[in-house]
């Protein structure tokens, strides 16, 4: 670990003016691979979009440690869905990923396409460039929405339950995937999940969102069942 990438200090974020999640404080060290973890509707994709600063802070600050123009965050949503009547190949939606940085309808480079290429072969599926998005697995998307995320040339990458509704073979390749990013690469990884025993021995750390807090905590120490009730505080809107 190189020190903290980014460091909340007793944030509070929510939606409306009304806190979801309040008095958060922990930092996320360069190159840590960490896990967000609680019961559904806790705060994770809550906590997850003020990361990202989809979500204005409503108290304390968020603090990053990189440059966000020249190195913006490579985001990978729960789920996608691209209507298949616009049929972008994958490569195109790779490419999408290399637009965070380009002027509105600036040209992309050779060097951007390039990149993208790249990004697609790091996730392995360079033979599938030119099939329609909408064609593939579920768990080819989920792969090629991390390729996208990678075309932005991240520091850290956030992930929203990357493995929802995928099969267990999808599941190992993804995950598969971001642990060999996070420890060839060095990429900090922020992953959402409900399932921490099974990417337990994949990650360094974890946060517990529940009750309107969020707190790291030692791996050890977390015990999170597959199956968990409902949270109370996040309105089914907030994921």
């Amino acid at each position: 670990m190189n020190g903290a990438l980014i460091e909340l200090e007793d944030v509070s974020l929510g939606y409306d003016g009304r806190p979801v999640i309040e008095h958060v404080s922990f930092s996320i060290d360069r190159g840590e691979f960490t896990a967000l973890v609680g019961p559904n509707g806790a705060g994770k994709t809550t906590l997850l979009r003020g990361l990202l600063g989809l979500i204005p802070v409503l108290a304390g600050k968020i603090e990053d440690h990189f440059d966000r123009a020249v190195s913006p965050p490579g985001y990978v949503p729960q789920r996608e869905v691209l209507d298949s009547i616009f049929p972008l190949s994958v490569m195109e939606v790779v490419l999408m990923g290399t637009y965070a940085r380009l002027p509105p309808l600036w040209p992309v480079s050779a060097r951007l396409r390039r990149l993208a290429a790249e990004c697609l072969d790091q996730v392995g599926l360079t033979s599938l460039a030119k099939r329609p998005f909408w064609a593939l697995s579920g768990g080819q998307r989920q792969r090629v929405l991390i390729a996208r995320a990678l075309a932005v040339e991240p520091r850290i990458m956030l992930l929203d339950e990357p493995t929802a509704g995928v099969d267990h073979e999808a599941e190992e390749a993804i995950t598969g995937l971001i642990t060999r990013l996070n420890r060839d690469q060095g990429l900090t990884v922020v992953l959402v999940t409900h399932h921490l025993d099974r990417i337990r021995s994949r990650v360094q750390s974890a946060v517990q969102v529940d009750d309107g807090q969020a707190i790291k905590q030692p791996l050890h120490t977390i015990r999170v069942p597959e199956a968990q009730a409902a949270g109370s505080r996040e309105r089914t809107q907030t994921g």
